[in-house]
């Protein structure tokens, strides 16, 4: 006996498409946070504490968007 299936990968195709689109905005949005929130608490530290860690005042967005963001 034959069976006949229908799949309508038309709509399964942009549910996926949705769904990876909400997940890329919210690692983006995740990496964010991460970057602000490292940002900050770096920006309160004195230069000696700075100098402690070997990270000079300049170099402050720098590491905080290689901790948030891996590059």
């Amino acid at each position: 006996m034959a069976y006949a299936t229908a799949q309508n990968t038309a709509h399964t195709g942009i549910i996926g498409r949705i769904e990876a689109f909400i997940e890329a905005r919210r690692e983006a949005a995740a990496k964010r946070r991460v970057y602000r929130q490292t940002l900050r608490e770096l920006q309160t530290l004195t230069s000696r504490d700075l100098a402690d860690l070997g990270i000079a005042p300049s170099m402050i967005r720098s590491v905080a968007y290689q901790a948030a963001y891996g590059a």
